[in-house]
């Protein structure tokens, strides 16, 4: 079973204790310039669609109705096999711009990985 860590992009810290960091935003983060996430992998093909994302707002009484939705996408993604490579590598650390770390796009993509599809 791969290691997939989950960490917002403004904590985060290129210390190296961390897994392989992947961010996985289809927006880059403001005010992040590019120098200081040097070394991540953007993979912005694996998050959610432009509408799904307006969609779901981070609203948490959407949160079921967006993994469904979110699920569905990633089931016929192609992006994500580079996403698996990834993790079977070795531990990976998701990276994510929102500010709830409860229901964002990476704790979804962690659950499809993981195979925590309830």
């Amino acid at each position: 079973m791969p290691r997939i860590e989950i960490e917002r992009v403004y904590d985060w810290k290129p210390d190296g204790n961390g897994g392989r960091p992947v961010l996985v935003d289809r927006v880059w983060p403001r005010g992040k310039s590019k120098a200081a996430l040097a070394g991540v992998e953007w993979l912005k093909a694996v998050a959610p669609s432009d509408a799904l994302r307006k969609w779901f707002g981070h609203k948490p009484e959407r949160w079921a109705e967006f993994r469904r939705r979110y699920f569905a996408e990633l089931d016929s993604n192609p992006a994500l096999g580079r996403l698996r490579e990834l993790a079977e590598d070795g531990p990976v650390t998701l990276l994510y711009g929102a500010r709830d770390e409860t229901h964002n796009q990476a704790v979804a993509l962690r659950d499809y990985l993981m195979g925590k599809r309830g």
